[in-house]
């Protein structure tokens, strides 16, 4: 799979597009404008690995103390842990990888979130 293929920025909200979902978890990939956001959120059942593959955004965690990471950096959040993520003055791209993830469709690659 190329993880570049058919990516796809939105002006108005970043964009989520799941590359691989089976009953063991799935993996995203975001695609962030400069200054989009991600507000906290949580993954209640699964740890999430983030890998930042393009531009610099700051990512927090539960400490709530924002961090910028860029290409090549490694992110690992426990299941349960808040996190949230701000693209800086480039687009920012980064795979999200969650495990053991409750309700993943099994079959399903592609497409939009919550499809």
């Amino acid at each position: 799979m190329n993880v570049w293929e058919q990516l796809e920025f939105r002006d108005n909200a970043p964009n989520a597009q799941p590359l691989y979902v089976d009953a063991a978890g799935r993996i995203l990939r975001f695609a962030l404008r400069p200054g989009q956001r991600i507000e906290e959120h949580r993954a209640p059942q699964s740890p999430v690995y983030i890998l930042v593959l393009r531009g610099e955004g700051v990512f927090s965690g539960a400490d709530g103390q924002g961090k910028t990471f860029g290409p090549n950096s490694l992110l690992v959040f426990d299941p349960g842990e808040p996190h949230a993520v701000q693209a800086l003055d480039q687009e920012l791209v980064f795979l999200a990888v969650l495990h053991g993830a409750p309700g993943a469709r099994t079959g399903r690659v592609g497409g939009l979130m919550g499809n």
